[in-house]
C-alpha cells in the first residue's frame, strides 16, 4: 500500500449525489462535500446556491493511488453526470451546479484531459462535452448536515436522486447493453439461464465450488470484477462462497420471494446479472456474511493474468 495519499476534486452538480458512488471503496480514505472555484471566503450553502460566490458544489476525495488509481476516479465521475449540460445538472440549474474536474497535479490534468477526449470520441453523447478541467483552488468544507447526506437522509436522498432525473439518466447512459441473441451465442446454456433467467446450478457440480487458485472472479456477461479469491472460503454448501465483494458498489441486493422463501438476491450492478444470494451465516470474524454465488455467473481471472487482461489495478489485493 502506498503511503502517499492524494486528493481529487470533482464538481458534479448537487454534492449529495457525489459521495455514495465513491464511498467505502478500497483505497478511498475520505470524501468531503464542499465548495470551490469561487471568490468568496468560507461561503455558506445559501450563498453558493444563490449564485453570489462563484463557487461550485464539489466533493474532495482523499485516496491511495496505488489501490484506487486516479484514472478510475475520473471514470466513475463521468458516470455520475451529464457532461453535456452547461447550465447545471438535471433539475438543479445555475453555475454552482455545473461540472468540473479540478486537478491537483500535472499528471491529474493529463489524465483528465485524455479521459475527456476519449469520452467525446466514444459516441456515447451527441452533444459536446462541456465539463471544465481546471487547476484546484481553495476548497471550503460544507456544513455538517451536508456531509454523508446519503447516509443521514437515505429516503430523501433516494427520492431526490430519482426525482431530479439523475438516477434514470445514469441508468440509461451507463447500464450494460445486453443483446439476448448475442448472449445466447456467447454463453453456455446454464450460464444464460443463471444470469438472465435467475436459475440455480446444481451444488457441488459446478466449476468453482472447490476452486482455490489466486485471482479474481468477474461477471461472465460484462467482465465486471466481483469477488477475490482472498475472500473465498468453503462453506460446505456446494457453491462458491465469499465473505464480501471486492467493492460493495459492484453488486446490488434485491428481495427474492421465489419458491416460498424470503431471501436477498445478489445481482451484478453493471450488467444486472443474477449471481446468487447473500446470507447472514458467514464467518463472524470476517463480517458474518456468506455470498453464495453460482459458478455459471462467474469467469475466473488468474492473478498472473490480471495485468494483461485489464485488471492490473486490482493486483493490490494480492500484495
Amino acid at each position: 500500500m502506498s503511503t502517499q495519499l492524494e486528493k481529487a476534486t470533482f464538481a458534479g452538480g448537487c454534492f449529495w449525489c457525489m459521495v455514495e458512488p465513491f464511498d467505502e471503496r478500497p483505497g478511498i480514505e475520505s470524501i468531503v462535500s464542499g465548495y470551490t472555484g469561487g471568490h468568496t471566503e468560507n461561503p455558506t450553502y445559501m450563498q453558493v446556491v444563490t449564485e453570489t460566490t462563484g463557487h461550485r458544489e464539489a466533493v474532495q476525495i482523499t485516496f491511495d493511488p496505488a489501490i484506487f488509481p486516479y484514472e478510475r476516479l475520473v471514470e466513475l465521475f463521468w458516470q455520475q453526470i451529464d457532461p453535456t449540460d452547461a447550465g447545471g445538472q438535471f433539475a438543479d440549474r445555475g453555475h454552482s451546479y455545473t461540472t468540473a474536474i479540478y486537478y491537483h497535479s500535472e499528471n491529474q490534468r493529463q489524465v483528465a484531459e485524455k479521459s475527456k477526449k476519449e469520452l467525446a470520441s466514444s459516441g456515447k453523447f451527441k452533444d459536446p462535452i462541456v465539463t471544465e478541467i481546471l487547476p484546484a483552488e481553495t476548497f471550503y468544507t460544507a456544513e455538517d448536515k451536508h456531509q454523508d447526506y446519503y447516509k443521514k437522509n437515505r429516503f430523501h436522498y433516494k427520492r431526490y436522486k430519482k426525482g431530479s432525473g439523475r438516477a434514470d439518466f445514469i441508468k440509461d447512459r451507463w447500464s450494460y447493453e445486453k443483446d439476448p441473441d448475442e448472449l445466447k451465442q456467447r454463453l453456455t446454456d446454464i450460464q444464460y439461464k443463471v444470469t438472465q433467467e435467475n436459475a440455480t446450478e446444481r451444488p457441488f457440480q459446478n466449476e468453482f465450488h472447490d476452486h482455490e487458485e489466486d485471482g479474481i472472479y468477474v461477471d461472465i456477461v460484462s467482465g465486471e470484477p466481483l469477488f477475490s479469491s482472498k475472500d473465498k472460503y468453503d462453506a460446505g454448501c456446494g457453491w462458491p462462497s465469499f465473505t464480501k465483494p471486492i467493492e460493495k458498489q459492484q453488486v446490488k441486493e434485491e428481495v427474492d420471494r421465489s419458491h416460498g422463501m424470503f431471501r436477498t438476491e445478489i445481482r451484478s450492478d453493471r450488467a444486472d446479472s443474477h449471481l446468487g444470494h447473500v446470507f447472514e451465516d458467514g464467518p463472524k470474524d470476517r463480517g458474518g456474511l456468506r455470498y453464495c454465488i453460482n459458478s455459471a455467473a462467474l469467469k475466473f481471472i488468474p492473478k498472473e493474468e490480471m495485468e494483461e487482461r485489464g485488471y492490473g489495478y486490482l493486483t493490490y489485493l494480492f500484495q
